[in-house]
C-alpha cells in the first residue's frame, strides 16, 4: 500500500490539507489511548482536516528514520509502524515518538485510520490539543 509513504511524506512536506485529503469523506481516525481532553474519535474527511490543520505550529516533524509496513490476509487493511523526529516548536525541545497505526482503506481512500499513539507523550510538550 503506497497510502502510507505518501501520508509521511505529507506530514513532511507539512501538507496538513493533502494528508487529510487521503480520507474518504466518510472516514474516521480513532484514538484508542487519547488522553481525557483529546479527541478519541473523528469522523469523516473535514473533521480529520480541522484537527491537524495547525499541527506544524505545534510540532516540526523533520523525519520518519523508521518505517514498515505490514500486510495483512486483508488487502484493504495495512499495520504500519513508523517513529517521527522533529522538534516541538513552543519550547525548541527534540521530539521523538513512534507509532503503530491500523489503516483500512476502500477504493484507494482511508475509512478507518486507528492510532495507537502513546498519550504519556504530551505530559512534556508544551501543547495540547
Amino acid at each position: 500500500m503506497d497510502l502510507i509513504p505518501r501520508a509521511l511524506q505529507l506530514l513532511l512536506d507539512k501538507d496538513m490539507i493533502g494528508f487529510a485529503g487521503l480520507w474518504a469523506e466518510d472516514g474516521v481516525a480513532e484514538f484508542p489511548f487519547a488522553p481525557p481532553g483529546w479527541p478519541a474519535r473523528l469522523e469523516g474527511r473535514a473533521a480529520v482536516e480541522d484537527y491537524v490543520r495547525d499541527y506544524p505550529k505545534m510540532l516540526d516533524i523533520r523525519s520518519f528514520p523508521r518505517q514498515a509496513v505490514h500486510r495483512t490476509s486483508d488487502p484493504d487493511v495495512v499495520i504500519a509502524e513508523f517513529e517521527a523526529e522533529g522538534v516541538v516548536v513552543a519550547t525548541g525541545e527534540p521530539y521523538r515518538a513512534a507509532y503503530i497505526v491500523v489503516v483500512t482503506t476502500r477504493d484507494g481512500e482511508i475509512v478507518s485510520y486507528r492510532d495507537y499513539w502513546n498519550p504519556l507523550m504530551v505530559q512534556d510538550l508544551a501543547w495540547s490539543h
